[in-house]
């Protein structure tokens, strides 16, 4: 199955016209890698849900729905990238950065909404270097943003 049936099956659909917030481009293509700017949980290009803190305002596991959402708008801007996600070869990095209260200690855990999502859409190519941070805020007070990069043909 290619990576968008895989996606299609576990209900989720790309979103091709995601936009920046601020004075930067969505992605870099720099030879075979493509860097990919950080993205939130927005739906279809909206910031309504998953907003507030992890650990206050957000529980774990709508965090958790808020970074596989992320995944999914990353995924959407690698296929505008390469056109077809069969080019893509690796998921190379991912850094995680969680919106939460400074007793909040489980940001790997919610960072893996989006590299677990990664991993089935992609497979062993899907498999990354990771970091997850706390911060103390993110823009449109978003609970979590993630950045990607990938190896592509």
């Amino acid at each position: 199955m290619s990576p968008e049936q895989i996606l299609e099956g576990l209900g989720h659909q790309l979103y091709l016209d995601i936009k920046p917030i601020g004075s930067y481009v969505p992605y870099v293509r720099s030879g075979n890698l493509v860097f990919i700017s950080g993205q939130g949980p927005s739906i279809q290009g909206q910031y309504t849900s998953y907003l507030g803190k992890v650990g206050d305002t957000i529980s774990m596991e709508e965090a958790k729905r808020a970074a596989e959402q992320t995944a999914v708008n990353l995924i959407s801007i690698l296929k505008t990238a390469v056109t077809d996600l069969d080019r893509v070869r690796r998921i190379v990095s991912v850094h995680g950065y969680v919106n939460s209260t400074p007793e909040f200690t489980q940001q790997p855990e919610v960072i893996n909404g989006a590299s677990d999502l990664l991993v089935k859409v992609f497979g062993e190519r899907g498999k990354h270097a990771r970091c997850a941070m706390s911060v103390s805020s993110l823009p449109l007070n978003i609970c979590m943003e993630v950045e990607l990069i990938a190896e592509v043909e």
